[in-house]
């Protein structure tokens, strides 16, 4: 007969620690009532933990503000950003943005500069990271004891080596390893559309939803998934390369070496082919065209309709094949104007089997905006240091 083994009782108070922490991180100040029905934990074990989390200075208790509660007020425990602050980076083509990221979410500090073709190389922005990092710490008085990493390509997540980032021009960069060396701290390095779905699924539209889509279009179009409250990831953490699904056979050749794929009909180039805009315009100039024609329905549908029937296409059969919830639209997605982003939706809904099935897919923009990549990119890092915080 084989027993059950049995957890010790360090263990379990580790355990409950870091789910109380979890807990306050992505939920915000609680009253200890309130935890204590959350994590299913009696009184006495939640007043435990919050005496000692109090006493090493990692959460504090405040009266909440006036009309909160009614008669007599329970203190509120709130997580203390600088207990724990993690580096988050956020990879673009054109810039590069990163935070330092307190305990709770909060972005205690950031910086961001912008990429040309001399200062894309690995080397180029791996330095100017780290450069960067320094002051902004010392500044803020901080020390950063992990790091997550944003970056629009095939990453292997075991260990953050960067397969292939094409529009970066990298291939075979082992950023993981070399980051973690030079800060000193482990880096974990992400797909950015990836950790695009992590943070809306944890702090943003898609918080409490179980099953979603995040779709994000910069000079790319990129794809996380969320399914049944998990991150899914594939094999060695090569999935969701959406924007590589072939919807016009024949169309323009895409630098993958297909031909017809979904970002060469609604990428950043697109969005300029239907604005009249050089195809090489800067990010800024496009919003400020997408933002002009929220005036004007009539020419927003007239001047976006074919972009909008391929990025319908590309949606329904992303929804016919993963049957989410919700799907997310981030990056250059969230400034189409409403009458675009409403047709576009609708028509989702109804050509779209699965939808139907389900009663009607949402279709959403992102609410956390350019900040979503960067805030995925700390929830990794978080991930990897709130049992030991």
């Amino acid at each position: 007969m084989t027993s059950t083994p049995v957890a010790r009782p360090d263990e379990v108070r580790r355990y409950n620690r870091a789910s109380l922490l979890r807990l306050l991180h992505l939920g915000g100040p609680s009253t200890r009532a309130e935890l204590a029905h959350e994590l299913g934990l009696n009184r006495s074990t939640i007043k435990a933990l919050v005496d000692g989390l109090a006493e090493s200075g990692v959460v504090a208790e405040r009266v909440p503000r006036p009309g909160r509660q009614a008669g007599r007020p329970s203190l509120l425990v709130l997580p203390q950003p600088e207990a724990a602050v993690v580096l988050a980076v956020d990879i673009q083509v054109e810039h590069v943005a990163l935070a330092l990221v307190g305990l709770g979410g909060e972005i205690l500090g950031r910086n961001s500069w912008k990429l040309h073709n001399r200062t894309r190389a690995p080397g180029e922005v791996l330095t100017r990271i780290v450069e960067s990092t320094a002051p902004l710490a010392a500044d803020l008085g901080v020390q950063p004891v992990a790091c997550g990493v944003s970056v629009p390509g095939v990453v292997r997540r075991l260990d953050g080596h960067v397969h292939e980032a094409p529009n970066l021009r990298w291939s075979d960069v082992a950023l993981g390893e070399r980051l973690s060396a030079a800060l000193g701290v482990r880096a974990i390095v992400g797909n950015d559309a990836e950790l695009g779905a992590l943070a809306e699924h944890l702090r943003g539209t898609a918080r409490e939803v179980d099953d979603v889509v995040f779709v994000s279009a910069d000079v790319g179009v990129g794809g996380g998934v969320i399914s049944q409250g998990t991150a899914l990831r594939g094999t060695t953490g090569y999935v969701g390369e959406l924007g590589h699904m072939v919807v016009r056979p024949q169309g323009r050749e895409c630098y993958c070496g297909s031909r017809g794929c979904w970002e060469t009909e609604v990428g950043e180039a697109a969005f300029c082919r239907a604005l009249g805009l050089p195809e090489d315009s800067p990010r800024g100039a496009v919003v400020v065209e997408l933002r002009a024609l929220e005036a004007d329905p009539d020419a927003a549908r007239r001047r976006l309709g074919e972009l909008a029937e391929w990025l319908t296409l590309g949606l329904v059969n992303v929804v016919n094949l993963l049957g989410p919830e919700l799907v997310v639209l981030g990056d250059l997605f969230t400034e189409l104007p409403d009458v675009v982003l409403e047709e576009v939706a609708n028509q989702v809904r109804q050509r779209s089997m699965v939808s139907r099935a389900m009663g009607g897919v949402r279709v959403e923009r992102s609410a956390l905006g350019r900040d979503a990549k960067l805030l995925g990119a700390a929830e990794v890092a978080f991930e990897e240091i709130m049992d030991t915080v």
